[in-house]
């Protein structure tokens, strides 16, 4: 296996340089009624930036024996759970996948129907691999008397320019395709990583306990070249929870491997999945569609005044955007400090203040911005650093409930995964949504349910780590009247 260490490339170069997709599509139809279609995808989404390439899919934020059977039992091929574990110290995560897993487990018994599972996560291998994944598959194994032959590791995003070609993750920024590993999402205070290649990234994510040697490929070549029959010849020899790198590039390599694992669980086989975004939709076959319009985000009759924009995620990207928005009129724009959100004697009056003229703005007509400030404060560890983001995520949680006691804004954008994560089910209080599409690549629009203090009002969620320097300020303007 090669071990040097993959240098950045042109984009169009690397691209152009592969051999040219399978043909055709090989997915089936899914309003067909095939056997081996009847498994629900049930996606585990570590914060609510998964949801970024579905529409018309469901979306729980809660684990309930009740709440899943139902979800199980209803139409449609795909719901969310929205864990928001990517917040969370591994032990609480691991502790959390272990209930949602038992309790899935005891709703399928119940509702009638079998499952899949795709333990969604960051496009840029940030999260809880691979305890998240061991204790998911612990308790399915032990709950439901089956063993999972293999996980496939599929990280490939068009939508946010991720790639995986010849087992190396690329990140596109710019022109260049860079190595994961180069990138500022590998130096993350909590979830830092070296390296690109994903064999000898599952190695150093595992502490050595799974060996690059035992890690297995599905590759272009294969997808491109030999089809879903080759997909599925080589998922078929998958034994004892082999991680499988998946290399793609296009989505009709995702099709492939789909066509070919769905014959292979059809055969009896199992897997779970660990995957960025674009595997949700293509594995539950739901269909593409376009950007989202203006009209399609609100209700009949709806409110269309001022929005809320709350703006947490740190990376580079997001504060290049930010100042972008700035530039639109008609807006007004407070900053939450950190440093006084983790000063008990400044946090109440910094929160207070903050909500008042917030909520000042919003009555008056204006779109409101809160970012919190822009300097990276980081703890002595991973755990220290997952501490202070829960801190400050708790803090705009807190500022954005106050903000809505005195103001009703008519659409939030929300910036960053555990942001917007917090703030859908601290602040807004939704314990369900509905997907409705993308306002821009890779950022979703919800429609706010019922129970929530926006009911039926779009709730833009925007990754941190996606979108060009003016997307943020398209959105905004996009929403407006």
């Amino acid at each position: 296996m090669d071990t040097s260490q993959p240098t950045p490339r042109p984009t169009g170069e690397l691209l152009a340089s592969l051999p040219p997709p399978w043909p055709d599509n090989p997915l089936p139809d899914p309003k067909e009624h095939l056997p081996h279609l009847d498994r629900k995808v049930v996606v585990l989404d570590d914060d609510p930036t998964g949801t970024q390439t579905v529409h018309g899919v469901p979306i729980l934020a809660g684990w309930a024996i009740s709440e899943l059977t139902e979800a199980l039992r209803e139409p449609g091929t795909t719901f969310y759970v929205l864990t928001n574990s990517r917040s969370l110290p591994e032990g609480e995560a691991v502790a959390l996948a272990q209930e949602i897993a038992s309790n899935l487990a005891a709703a399928s018994r119940l509702a009638g129907r079998e499952f899949v599972v795709v333990s969604r996560s960051d496009s840029t291998l940030r999260g809880h691999y691979p305890a998240e994944v061991d204790a998911l598959a612990d308790v399915l194994e032990s709950r439901l008397d089956m063993r999972f032959d293999g996980t496939l590791i599929v990280p490939f995003f068009l939508e946010g320019g991720r790639y995986t070609i010849g087992d190396v993750h690329w990140v596109a920024q710019g022109e260049q395709l860079v190595p994961a590993g180069d990138t500022e999402f590998a130096r993350d205070p909590a979830f830092g990583y070296h390296e690109s290649n994903l064999r000898r990234w599952i190695e150093e994510k595992s502490g050595g306990r799974i060996p690059a040697s035992r890690v297995r490929s599905i590759t272009l070549e294969m997808l491109r070249s030999a089809g879903p029959a080759a997909a599925a010849k080589a998922l078929l020899e998958a034994r004892d929870r082999t991680p499988i790198v998946v290399n793609a590039a296009a989505y009709r390599d995702l099709e492939v491997l789909v066509a070919g694992l769905l014959d292979a669980e059809h055969a009896g086989k199992h897997f779970l999945y660990r995957t960025a975004a674009s595997f949700v939709r293509v594995r539950g076959l739901i269909p593409e569609r376009g950007l989202l319009s203006p009209e399609e985000l609100y209700l009949p009759h709806a409110d269309r005044g001022p929005g809320l924009v709350v703006v947490g995620s740190h990376v580079q990207r997001s504060s290049v955007q930010l100042r972008a928005l700035l530039e639109l009129p008609r807006l007004q724009v407070f900053e939450l400090s950190v440093p006084a959100v983790l000063d008990a004697a400044q946090r109440t009056e910094a929160l207070t203040d903050l909500a008042n003229v917030a909520a000042a703005g919003l009555r008056a007509g204006h779109d409101v911005v809160i970012a919190t400030s822009r300097r990276v404060i980081a703890g002595a560890g991973p755990e220290d650093s997952l501490a202070i983001a829960r801190a400050v995520s708790t803090a705009l949680c807190e500022l954005t409930r106050r903000v809505l006691d005195h103001a009703r804004p008519a659409f939030v954008v929300a910036k960053g995964g555990i942001t917007s994560s917090d703030l859908a089910t601290r602040a807004l209080g939704v314990r369900r949504a509905l997907v409705l599409g993308q306002i821009q690549p890779g950022v979703p629009v919800w429609r706010l349910g019922d129970e929530s203090s926006l009911p039926g009002a779009p709730y833009i969620v925007f990754p941190g780590n996606v979108g060009g320097p003016e997307t943020l300020r398209l959105i905004v303007d996009l929403c407006r009247p």
